[in-house]
């Protein structure tokens, strides 16, 4: 991650925190909150700019690049097998990891999903052992898993969402409100191959981010969604069976 990415990240997070709203620092630097908006998806500060909107919450650029690098040391990217299979083995867990991961709050995850007061807190715990959060006072947390956050390959998340997601999630026709499947192939260079690819893990970081942003908003104003990001070398058998023997042009 950048550093001026990740600078961005620590900035949001300190606004969330502080119930700051892009129309608030708008208004406080007389811009449009399209402006706004503007700047922080292409984190495209001016110093002075970033400074205006520390003053917002009193905090100095000093403060915010040291708490941004803390904070990058601190987020992890993969868990172990032991702590993956942890999961897996207790599926209130891995819903209780889900939801944290979707910056849901104690008291709506306990109101929305048969889960009791104490259990959920001791879910809770074992998230922070984990390391997945660390918890905080009257059942608050701060989330330690970084955006570029990954499964292991192969590992017992992956496999579980091979077996009890995936197929489960595109058998559905895709055909209601918000809905969306688009297959593409053909054949490509790998310099257009490598653009996809970067494209694709851009795109899953802004949607990523946009999960930040609305964690603000009601449950009742957000949509559980799921998105599938796939590409691989792959032709369709349908087409593989007319291939000549030995031809090395098979593959896109």
């Amino acid at each position: 991650m950048s550093q001026i990415k990740q600078v961005t990240d620590t900035l949001k997070l300190l606004l969330k925190q502080h119930s700051i709203t892009y129309r608030h620092i708008a208004d406080v630097l007389d811009m449009s909150e399209a402006n706004i908006k503007r700047v922080f998806a292409n984190h495209s500060f001016s110093l002075e700019r970033l400074e205006q909107i520390c003053n917002i919450i009193n905090l100095t650029l000093s403060d915010l690049f040291a708490l941004s690098a803390k904070q990058q040391q601190e987020k992890i990217t993969e868990l172990t097998f032991e702590q993956e299979q942890e999961l897996i083995d207790n599926p209130k867990l891995l819903l209780m990891a889900v939801l944290v991961r979707d910056y849901w709050k104690f008291e709506e995850i306990i109101e929305h999903y048969d889960i009791e007061l104490h259990e959920a807190i001791r879910l809770m715990v074992k998230l922070d052992k984990i390391k997945l959060i660390q918890l905080l006072p009257n059942n608050n947390y701060k989330l330690l898993i970084a955006q570029d956050f990954r499964w292991i390959s192969n590992g017992p998340l992956e496999r579980f969402m091979e077996k009890e997601v995936l197929n489960r999630f595109m058998a559905s026709k895709f055909d209601s409100e918000d809905s969306f499947r688009f297959y593409l192939r053909g054949r490509y260079s790998q310099t257009s191959i490598d653009i996809i690819q970067r494209k694709l893990n851009q795109l899953t970081k802004e949607a990523a981010e946009l999960n930040i942003e609305d964690s603000n908003l009601p449950l009742n104003k957000r949509k559980h969604m799921g998105m599938l990001f796939a590409m691989r070398p792959w032709e369709p058998s349908l087409f593989e069976q007319f291939r000549k023997p030995n031809s090395n042009h098979g593959m896109p």
